[in-house]
């Protein structure tokens, strides 16, 4: 069992940066695949980034490549995602998740934190 908290969300201007954390408890922590999802309001949750549980890979969605980030801290099971260059578009609730598989299904994670609300003011 894996328990997932997000957190660094906020308000911020277009342009602007965020580093968003997401904190797990649990032993397993290492085991896991990690991703981050984010869900637009009125819209489907949608994949952003995933790393292996070695951190050694990484993925992307196309559209955030460049500009995110998404490293992880075994050893403090902690997961990060550092996102620069926001634009107003990418407002939504980011959720952390654990678990295996292909990466940018929603399906493939296991746990699920409650999510972090970013706000991309234009």
């Amino acid at each position: 069992q894996v328990q997932l908290v997000e957190s660094g969300g906020g308000l911020v201007q277009a342009g602007g940066s965020l580093r968003l954390s997401c904190a797990a408890s649990g032993r397993r922590f290492s085991s896991y695949a990690m991703g981050w999802f984010r869900q637009p309001p009125g819209k489907e949750r949608e994949f952003v980034a995933a790393v292996s549980w070695s951190g050694g890979s990484t993925y992307y969605n196309d559209s955030v490549k460049g500009r995110f980030t998404i490293s992880r801290d075994n050893a403090k099971n902690t997961m990060y995602l550092q996102m620069n260059s926001l634009n107003p578009e990418e407002t939504a609730v980011y959720y952390c998740a654990a678990g295996g598989g292909t990466y940018y299904y929603v399906e493939s994670y296991d746990y699920w934190g409650r999510g972090t609300q970013v706000t991309v003011s234009s």
